[in-house]
């Protein structure tokens, strides 16, 4: 990207791609949107312990991508996609991811979320998004995308709602983590929270069908120890 005589500051063939692909998705998907409080605290500490015990780069995404996957598989509408007459349901749980990359914002995808551990997850994550930051993903690293999440929790953004991919039908949104003083019986306790929102189609879901299914992303992000028991 460069800034010419007059000011102008020419696109890169990336951020030609992505401002066609969200005007088309604005324009072709009556979206919806829900969203939700989460209880984050055993999540961050078990990710510590996981970080120190596996000597692996596990990041909160790690955890979330990992419920997007468990979730889905139970809710498998939310990966559906629109053939024709007909909603066309894929076999795996492929998440993508958005990752802020020089060359502009990029989406790799974890194939097969909802059958391979948390471990396997979080070093998958960290080649594509050292890859992405490289401007080394191949075709492969971005195709076949059926859900989508993004996270600006490192920005100090509260909440925010994500556009749906073209090609997808619902994006989860994460928020930063907040403590917030909670009453626990006669005590106060502090507890870490975060917001997740989520946009959904329509016209391939319903809202009470996607209650449910950000109702058990929360319920495995507040049960953390269900998503490591592969590893």
């Amino acid at each position: 990207m460069g800034i010419d005589s007059k000011n102008n500051i020419a696109l890169s063939r990336i951020q030609k791609l992505i401002a066609r692909r969200m005007l088309e998705s604005k324009q072709t998907k009556p979206c919806f949107y829900v969203q939700l409080k989460a209880d984050v605290t055993e999540m961050m500490s078990l990710r510590t312990i996981l970080k120190r015990e596996l000597k692996l780069r596990i990041t909160a995404n790690t955890f979330f991508v990992r419920a997007i996957g468990i979730a889905a598989q139970q809710y498998p509408l939310m990966i559906a996609s629109i053939n024709g007459d007909n909603l066309v349901i894929p076999h795996s749980v492929n998440v993508g991811f958005a990752v802020s990359a020089p060359q502009g914002l990029v989406v790799p995808v974890i194939r097969h979320a909802n059958r391979i551990s948390l471990a396997q997850i979080g070093e998958c994550e960290k080649k594509l998004t050292d890859r992405a930051r490289s401007n080394k993903l191949s075709l492969h690293d971005i195709e076949s995308e059926y859900i989508a999440t993004s996270n600006l929790a490192a920005y100090d953004i509260d909440s925010f709602i994500g556009i749906v991919p073209p090609n997808v039908t619902s994006i989860l949104t994460i928020g930063n983590v907040h403590d917030k003083l909670v009453v626990s019986g006669a005590h106060f306790t502090v507890r870490r929270m975060s917001t997740l929102a989520l946009a959904v189609d329509h016209r391939v879901v319903n809202g009470d069908y996607a209650a449910k299914f950000l109702r058990r992303v929360k319920e495995l992000i507040e049960s953390p120890q269900l998503l490591a028991q592969n590893d």
